[in-house]
């Protein structure tokens, strides 16, 4: 069975009960209105046969009702069970242990239902005869008007209900082809997806309920993995780009050397060299391309991190790998909340960096100031025309496509960073050079 259709016999359902309930209810309060009338003119009878003497009982006739209605029947009962009728009744009525009880007593008033003849549907009144004790009273009133009156309610209840769930059903139907034509319309996105692998199909969304938040959050997720795919096939066009080179130079310097022709002395070793700095650069980008992927899919669980503690212990590894450039520190306390090895990567790859463009000698100044780091180096600072791009992907400025690297260091910064909720900017420095501030928004209410 479709979801349209579980929706509509839910909601026909729904309706059935309410209007099952409904009818009940009217039916019930409807007969105790009328069996109430009734009731009303069995007391207003009593009054007449109270004053009535016992020698004048017999020569009493029916009252008759108001407007014409059923007339009321009375009989007076002993208490031993003897039953006595005025002039004109048709037949006795039912007496049974509770009547005799009251006559007995001289107390208490019985109303009950009770069938006489062709099952006459009556409703009678019994209470003590005062004038003479040991005696009752019973009066009498067919209830034939109140039970056809009772048939017909019946009967339009059942064809009024019949006809209400019907048009529920009906209305279920077209509220739930309406309401979930939104779905539909998410459904035949999924599937041409599916189908097609094509990441570029929306969903219109218009009005503010909860389907439309959800066509909202399917084309986020749409949105999400196109850009996903778009930026996994532009990092494999990268890196096939960047991988060329060097494995063109290197099988070229390998066939060189594996020919069995002279070579010029110094010749060889200048081959070998050659080889060993290409196999060391395609060692670099891989290991960071595979850094760039796992940036992606981070399982780690953060933790508190002291970001001064993580920019010494880095600071301390590139005054190792980058002897010629000075390294000059103001690390203050500051705790941040993150993965601490992906925190460390980042800030490796800043110093580097900025050691890379330092002349001989230089300072590059390094900073940790609530959850911020900064470092400045003192090169020739970034062009303005290549600010905006510094941290894409391989992108190289001109001036950087002599120096070694893959392009691939601060697009990592920038990814840690936004993991972490955070920023990182790069900026033109008075004085010459290049500032760049790392920013994690992850920092600790104590930092």
């Amino acid at each position: 069975m479709s979801f349209r259709a579980r929706l509509a016999l839910v909601a026909a359902a729904a309706v059935a009960l309410a209007i099952l309930t409904a009818s009940f209810v009217i039916y019930f309060v409807v007969r105790d209105q009328l069996r109430g009338t009734v009731d009303d003119s069995l007391r207003t009878a009593v009054k007449t046969f109270a004053n009535t003497p016992v020698h004048d009982f017999e020569h009493l006739a029916p009252p008759t009702s108001e407007l014409g209605g059923a007339p009321g029947y009375p009989q007076l009962v002993s208490a031993g069970g003897e039953i006595f009728l005025p002039p004109g009744a048709p037949t006795s009525l039912p007496v049974n242990d509770a009547v005799t009880s009251i006559a007995r007593r001289g107390s208490g008033t019985l109303f009950m239902d009770a069938h006489v003849n062709d099952d006459v549907h009556i409703r009678i009144v019994t209470y003590p005869y005062r004038l003479a004790p040991g005696y009752a009273v019973e009066i009498a009133r067919p209830l034939t008007e109140v039970d056809h009156s009772l048939g017909k309610i019946k009967n339009y209840l059942i064809l009024i209900g019949g006809a209400g769930i019907a048009i529920a059903a009906a209305l279920g139907l077209l509220v739930s082809r309406a309401a979930l034509a939104p779905v539909r319309r998410l459904t035949a996105a999924a599937e041409t997806v599916t189908e097609t692998g094509d990441l570029s199909q929306r969903i219109d969304e218009t009005g503010r309920d909860e389907l439309t938040r959800l066509a909202a959050s399917f084309n986020a997720m749409l949105g999400a993995l196109e850009e996903s795919t778009r930026a996994q096939r532009q990092l494999v066009a990268d890196a096939s780009h960047e991988l060329r080179t060097p494995l063109t130079s290197l099988r070229t310097n390998i066939e060189v050397l594996a020919s069995d022709r002279l070579l010029p002395p110094g010749e060889r070793e200048r081959l070998l060299n050659d080889v060993i700095e290409q196999l060391g650069e395609m060692t670099t980008l891989i290991s960071e391309l595979i850094d760039l992927a796992r940036g992606e899919q981070q399982t780690a669980e953060p933790e508190d991190v002291r970001l001064d503690l993580v920019a010494a212990d880095a600071v301390e590894r590139a005054r190792r790998n980058r002897p010629s450039v000075e390294f000059v520190t103001d690390l203050q306390e500051s705790v941040v909340h993150g993965v601490p090895s992906t925190i460390e990567r980042a800030v490796a790859n800043l110093l580097d960096n900025a050691a890379k463009w330092s002349p001989a000698g230089g300072d590059v100044e390094v900073g940790v100031r609530d959850g911020a780091v900064t470092v400045r180096d003192h090169g020739p600072g970034i062009e303005e025309e290549d600010l905006p791009y510094v941290f894409d992907r391989f992108y190289r400025a001109r001036a950087a496509r002599g120096l070694p690297g893959s392009g691939l260091g601060l697009a990592i910064v920038r990814q840690v960073a936004e993991a972490h909720g955070g920023t990182v900017v790069a900026e033109r420095a008075d004085g010459g050079g290049t500032r760049i501030v790392l920013r994690l928004n992850g920092a600790a209410p104590n930092s």
